[in-house]
């Protein structure tokens, strides 16, 4: 009766606990140096991670291939092991500033660790402290594949300018800067109380009413704290269909149809009242090697090909070096997989 009494209590307290036999029984084991299991747990959950990102269910190769995913980087990992192939925790902690910095580009500001938590874990379901334990293995299977095919990636050759060209040549049609606008704004926020937004636009429009200057002294205060409204450079502006669904069409209607260095009247836009200056104009224009790609940036339409040529590139010789390691890692007997424990 006493062990009777023993086991059912056992059971009960891994059951509360949330455990089962079924979520401890492999998925698959990896034994390239080690005998490492991949639970069922740790395979069920890394699918619903994926279908959560999906929003819907994967199929059953879908989820065939996750596994395989899952064992060949912990075969990776333990081929790095092996070589004494590691990765120290500064090398870690750049990539996590590098992605603070992009976080904190994005929202103006450093983001607390709050939100930076928040972020990560809306990205990828992951804490921090799994995110971080993921990020460490992902930078030593990148690390062992770049040491183990160096060659591999030593051959990779920068596109010639005969290349470049001929692409060019294929492809110029695609290559038409639309008429476009750049523009300075004054912006009001709707907030949570559009009626006093709306007195405070009528004020503003009333005081620049079409002069550029007052625009401009308008626009100035705008940049001050506390100044209840918004101002600054809008960028660049082309008309397409794109930006039409972006800004809608009261506005770019109002954008092409000033002259540079004119004012418009007020627009009433999405999110709030808008009063904008051309401060540059662009006719369409078939765009040649030495142009700038795309306006506000550096970059010609030579060496956007040439990049795009080189992306491609480096893109093939990663999947060449990957599925040649895969195949190397996965010959003879390194790992073992459970059909009958896949489903669930």
């Amino acid at each position: 009766m006493k062990r009777l009494l023993f086991i059912a209590v056992f059971c009960t307290f891994f059951t509360a606990a949330g455990f089962s036999q079924t979520d401890l029984q492999p998925a698959a084991i990896v034994n390239l140096t080690k005998s490492e299991p991949i639970t069922v747990k740790q395979f069920r959950t890394e699918v619903e991670r994926m279908e959560t990102t999906a929003r819907r269910a994967l199929t059953e190769p879908e989820r065939r291939q996750v596994l395989d995913v899952m064992i060949n980087e912990r075969l990776a990992v333990q081929a790095a092991e092996r070589d004494k192939i590691t990765v120290a925790d500064n090398e870690i902690n750049q990539q996590i500033q590098q992605l603070r910095a992009g976080m904190a580009q994005a929202i103006g500001r450093q983001p607390t660790d709050a939100e930076y938590a928040q972020a990560v874990r809306n990205e990828t379901g992951l804490e921090v402290a799994a995110f971080r334990e993921q990020l460490r293995r992902q930078l030593i299977v990148q690390k062992y594949l770049t040491s183990k095919k160096q060659g591999l990636f030593e051959s990779l050759k920068v596109p010639a300018e005969a290349e470049i060209q001929n692409a060019y040549s294929l492809t110029k049609s695609q290559f038409v800067r639309p008429e476009t606008v750049r523009f300075s704004m004054v912006m009001i926020p709707y907030g949570s109380d559009k009626t006093k937004a709306k007195e405070l636009a009528d004020r503003l429009n009333g005081e620049i009413g079409l002069n550029p200057s007052r625009f401009d002294e308008v626009a100035l205060r705008g940049q001050a704290p506390n100044s209840g409204y918004q101002a600054g450079d809008g960028g660049f502006l082309p008309r397409n269909p794109e930006a039409m669904q972006v800004v809608g069409a009261d506005f770019i209607n109002a954008a092409f149809n000033l002259k540079q260095g004119e004012v418009s009247k007020m627009i009433e836009g999405a999110r709030g009242y808008q009063i904008i200056k051309i401060t540059e104009t662009y006719t369409q224009k078939a765009l040649e090697l030495d142009d700038i790609f795309q306006l506000g940036s550096r970059i010609t339409v030579r060496d956007y090909i040439g990049n795009s040529m080189l992306q491609e590139r480096q893109q093939a010789i990663l999947a060449q070096a990957t599925q040649e390691l895969v195949t190397e890692l996965r010959a003879g007997r390194t790992f073992q997989v459970f059909e009958r424990n896949l489903t669930w």
